[in-house]
């Protein structure tokens, strides 16, 4: 596997026009939490033509399942709308085709905001909801980051 770059997997997904959002511990990155994360989670849309688009994306990252390594991801799986844990050529990707509570891609729209990452804009999930996600997971882990993203949003004023 080649080194680990996030910034390969947007800027794939954008030169696809993948319909996504960045959700989880990158996103909270992105926003100035001082967190780590090992892996991208982006929400995706769940249609015909944004499937197609992904799996075009899947095949140039090389992408397997991480539990099931010989394994490649099918547009069939994508539009089941699951999740799809995979590990790419440019490192670990978390697929969703929901989060918390099953909200989709469309239940998000007043939710995203877009930040320039260099010359990628990169849709993001809003540091508030973000927290919400988190906090309806309630994994230990999940909670602890709470704590960090309500910090954040507390420095921001």
């Amino acid at each position: 596997m080649a080194t680990h770059s996030f910034r390969r997997i947007l800027e794939l997904f954008d030169s696809y026009g993948v319909e996504y959002v960045v959700v989880g511990g990158v996103a909270a990155v992105l926003q100035g939490a001082p967190v780590t994360t090992f892996d991208i989670a982006t929400l995706v849309k769940v249609d015909d033509a944004n499937a197609g688009r992904l799996i075009a994306v899947l095949d140039a990252l090389e992408a397997r399942y991480r539990e099931h390594s010989a394994l490649q991801p099918t547009l069939q799986d994508l539009k089941k709308g699951g999740h799809l844990l995979l590990m790419t050529n440019s490192g670990p990707l978390d697929v969703l085709g929901f989060i918390g509570g099953g909200k989709r891609y469309e239940d998000l729209t007043d939710s995203v905001t877009t930040l320039k990452v260099g010359d990628l804009s990169v849709p993001v999930l809003d540091i508030e909801f973000l927290i919400e996600d988190k906090r309806a997971l309630g994994r230990d882990k999940d909670l602890a980051i709470v704590r960090v993203l309500e910090a954040v949003l507390r420095r921001r004023g």
